[in-house]
């Protein structure tokens, strides 16, 4: 599966970060802060940037709608296929980083 899914890396920041808090269930406002407080508050998703990526990782099958409560709050969780992509950028990142402090001796 993998092979298959190295023509989708890299993903954007936004695609990545909102998928890797999705690795638990997970709904919008919570993630948004969840992300907010992995980047140190370098990132703060607004509402179009957070529903446009949540909808576009659920068309692609990259996460899946598991609850939605009487107010209408969507829970959602990754998929294998979602998981198996954050391990894919997880290494792609770590492999950037030994190359960097390689080169510059770190």
């Amino acid at each position: 599966m993998g092979n298959d899914l190295q023509k989708h890396i890299p993903l954007t920041e936004t695609m990545f970060l909102v998928l890797l808090t999705m690795l638990e269930e997970n709904y919008g406002y919570k993630v948004s802060q969840e992300v907010e407080e992995i980047t140190n508050g370098r990132i703060i998703l607004g509402p179009g940037t957070l529903y446009g990526a949540i909808n576009n990782l659920n068309k692609k099958g990259w996460i899946e709608l598991v609850d939605k409560d009487d107010s209408g709050k969507k829970v959602y969780i990754a998929t294998d296929i979602g998981r198996e992509l954050v391990s894919l950028e997880i290494n792609r990142m770590k492999n950037l980083v030994l190359k960097g402090e390689k080169k510059f001796k770190i």
